[in-house]
């Protein structure tokens, strides 16, 4: 029988975890596709219970939280501190009300910036995770995915942060716009992303004018969707590196996410000379949520 001290969650657009937790060991995990995005606000709770009740005794139980679920249409919105700031404040947690008392839910919040304007909720916990493992870091993370962001990190603090819609424009064009009949759902080509990107970030005017040839190459050259989205996908990153090159030029970059997109965006640094390596996204969003129930037990 499991009994965590606290229970640890991510909770996404599309997906959510748990982690049962006996201070910073895991006891055992679980996952559901009950993300933010399928549910109603009165659908978190059941939700969150389908999956740790048997967990749950007699006693209230800590719940820390983290991403969508503290979104405007998540749960309860959670609110958004504003940078400079260190990456997290549990004390600043949101509660939202529960008909169980035995959950204790505390929903960390995301971070925000004026100018230029921009948000973040979920990555936080991914750069004090990082930051818990790396006090002394100074540089720039890089968080890719549907909405990369890139961080500065200066004396344990979120600087300033800048997010970019690479993925998102992919998943666009490859599935809505006339390229969906050439690449669909292909798997990038490795080699045509490096030389796409390797183009883009050295010229980040091309990248407009050489979308459409990827359906004229499909329809006059043979190529295949594999090839076109390689293409395509390093056309995007490489002019996103080139955007964001005051970020990584002469800096050191940690690139945190899924190891599969990572490796794509390290391997274009690297061949633009930067300093960039390499971390797991999901092993440091639970580094972030023990950080988070270590602060809150300690102000107990």
């Amino acid at each position: 029988m499991v009994r965590p001290d606290w229970i640890a969650v991510d909770w996404g657009t599309t997906r959510l975890r748990v982690w049962a937790m006996q201070g910073s060991e895991v006891l055992e995990n679980r996952a559901s596709d009950k993300g933010m995005g399928s549910l109603t606000p009165e659908g978190f709770e059941p939700a969150l219970l389908d999956l740790v009740e048997d967990w749950l005794g007699d006693q209230p139980v800590p719940v820390i939280a983290c991403g969508m679920v503290g979104a405007r249409t998540g749960w309860v919105e959670a609110e958004y501190r504003p940078t400079p700031c260190t990456p997290l404040d549990p004390l600043r947690a949101t509660r939202p009300q529960v008909e169980d008392t035995r959950l204790e839910v505390h929903i960390l919040p995301g971070l925000s910036q004026s100018d230029p304007p921009d948000v973040m909720r979920g990555e936080e916990t991914q750069i004090a995770g990082f930051l818990a493992q790396n006090p002394d870091f100074e540089g720039t993370l890089c968080l890719p995915g549907t909405h990369c962001k890139w961080v500065v990190v200066s004396n344990g603090e979120v600087e300033s942060f800048h997010t970019f819609m690479t993925g998102e424009i992919y998943a666009l064009l490859s599935r809505q716009s006339v390229l969906r009949l050439t690449i669909g759902d292909a798997v990038p080509d490795r080699e045509e992303f490096a030389e796409a990107a390797g183009q883009a970030r050295e010229n980040a005017e091309l990248m407009p004018s050489a979308l459409f040839p990827l359906r004229a190459a499909a329809l006059l050259e043979g190529l295949t969707p594999e090839q076109g989205a390689g293409r395509l996908s390093g056309l995007l990153v490489g002019s996103e590196l080139a955007a964001a090159r005051p970020l990584w030029e002469d800096r050191q970059v940690v690139i945190i996410g899924a190891p599969e997109l990572s490796a794509l965006y390290a391997h274009s640094l690297t061949q633009a000379g930067a300093d960039a390596h390499e971390m797991d996204g999901g092993a440091l969003v639970l580094a972030g949520l023990t950080a988070a129930a270590s602060a809150l037990t300690r102000t107990e």
